[in-house]
């Protein structure tokens, strides 16, 4: 159910109330007793979501993640293996090349 916002426009209060949609609005002012009540039209209440708000991410199963985990720390040392001996193999054929050029 929503909160509306009212104000009065007899003595300027204003006040919250808690009602359904089909509810019909409040004219009379708690505070003067006047029919002089006014909705007013309101930001209202946000939304939250809990985490980032994506089922992969914040309801999967514990044993998921450990396995998402595993194999992402897996393939990140692969790359870095293949990274140090791709760079070796360069240092290696720029000596060739320099030895082969001084000839």
């Amino acid at each position: 159910m929503p909160t509306y916002e009212y104000r009065c426009d007899a003595c300027e209060h204003e006040w919250e109330e808690f009602k359904s949609i089909t509810a019909k609005p409040t004219k009379k002012c708690p505070e003067c007793k006047k029919q002089k009540a006014k909705r007013i039209i309101s930001a209202g209440g946000g939304l939250i979501f809990k985490g980032s708000g994506f089922y992969q991410t914040d309801y999967r199963s514990d044993s998921y993640k450990k396995g998402a985990s595993a194999e992402k720390k897996a393939s990140e040392s692969k790359a870095s293996d293949s990274s140090t001996s791709s760079s070796s193999s360069s240092k290696k054929s720029d000596s060739s090349t320099k030895s082969a050029a001084s000839e």
